[in-house]
């Protein structure tokens, strides 16, 4: 860790001091969130501290909240409670103070991208997860960009190897990865038919999509039509649905999951999958994204061009991180959550 003081920062106190955070000190319901005074963290020397303007909320959060499946625990977030006492990892602000290694931004700079712990006024984020913030957006927007529109273009391009005219389904249209996922591969050039409940196909059509399918009425799998890709956003239907809905040499691509057992959740389909794809002449893969810039260099162009626009649900505060929590568990989010950190007036 570099020292504090060293670093090239417009405040050379900034990491001494305190600041306001949500906070969990343990796994379990939204009861675990609480508004606390903490110290302001350290950067290392290929760190940025950023003043965090806003951040997103999508199902990581909840994952980090719940401790589950608990084969993340395992993995290495925290046996007991999380490693890092501050949920959050979508981040929109700008940049504090700056590692004696940092060459890519300055302070003052506005920055997005995923840090550690956004649901704060300060966090720390490495150099390789931070772009500099598309000049169209809002901090709101830009929040709620970089993990789910970075998964979506990680599907669709690099595990889905979509190409253009194809034709796309995408199963969870309407959610936070679902809605980039149409509009990058409308971007793309593909025919997209994206998937959602009653509620939200208007969201869906508004996107872009060519086709829209209610799941409550419609079976995307009813034979009528087939697949080059099919993009399974945190659903949960049998590999045989996904093969019966592709071309014969389709690929399906699985993106998360959230059924299955407390201990591997939605994973065990993800594994499954591969090996299913042995045996067969369709692609069934999972996809494991990551966490870099160069995703967000390769969104912020369609993002400047508008042919990528973040969908907000809503916006809330700080002190309103438990409410909105609760309404992404209620599963009625259509894109994205928002937390505002800092306002305009410089207020937390």
């Amino acid at each position: 860790m570099t020292n504090p003081r060293s670093a090239k920062s417009a405040d050379n106190t900034a990491t001494a001091d305190t600041m306001q955070a949500i906070v969990q000190d343990g796994y379990g319901p939204v009861d675990v969130f609480r508004r606390g005074r903490i110290a302001r963290p350290e950067i290392a020397e290929n760190e940025v501290l950023v003043r965090v303007h806003a951040a997103g909320m999508d199902r990581g959060t909840w994952h980090m909240m719940t401790g589950r499946p608990y084969l993340m625990r395992v993995m290495g977030f925290g046996f007991r409670a999380p490693k890092n006492p501050v949920p959050g990892f979508d981040v929109a602000g700008t940049v504090a103070a700056v590692g004696s290694a940092v060459s890519r931004f300055a302070v003052g700079d506005e920055v997005y991208g995923m840090a550690r712990g956004s649901f704060a006024e300060y966090a720390a984020a490495r150099e390789d997860k931070l772009g500099h913030k598309p000049a169209n957006l809002s901090f709101e927007q830009a929040a709620v960009v970089p993990i789910s529109a970075g998964t979506a273009l990680q599907a669709l391009h690099d595990a889905g190897r979509a190409e253009r005219g194809q034709k796309v389904l995408i199963l969870g249209a309407s959610g936070g990865v679902g809605s980039y996922a149409v509009q990058l591969a409308k971007a793309l050039g593909a025919e997209v038919t994206g998937v959602s409940s009653t509620a939200k196909t208007d969201l869906v059509r508004s996107l872009g999509a060519d086709h829209v399918l209610d799941y409550t009425q419609d079976d995307f799998a009813d034979g009528t039509r087939h697949y080059d890709l099919i993009l399974d956003i945190g659903g949960n239907p049998p590999l045989s649905r996904l093969r019966r809905a592709l071309t014969p040499t389709g690929t399906a691509v699985i993106v998360g999951g959230e059924e299955g057992g407390r201990w591997t959740g939605g994973f065990g389909r993800s594994l499954r999958a591969p090996l299913v794809s042995l045996f067969v002449h369709q692609r069934l893969t999972m996809l494991a994204s990551k966490e870099r810039a160069s995703d967000l260099e390769r969104l912020t162009p369609l993002i400047e061009t508008r042919q990528v626009t973040p969908s907000i649900d809503r916006t809330y505060t700080l002190d309103e991180v438990p409410d909105a929590m609760r309404h992404l568990e209620a599963g009625d989010v259509r894109g994205k959550i928002a937390i505002t950190i800092l306002t305009e007036e410089g207020k937390s």
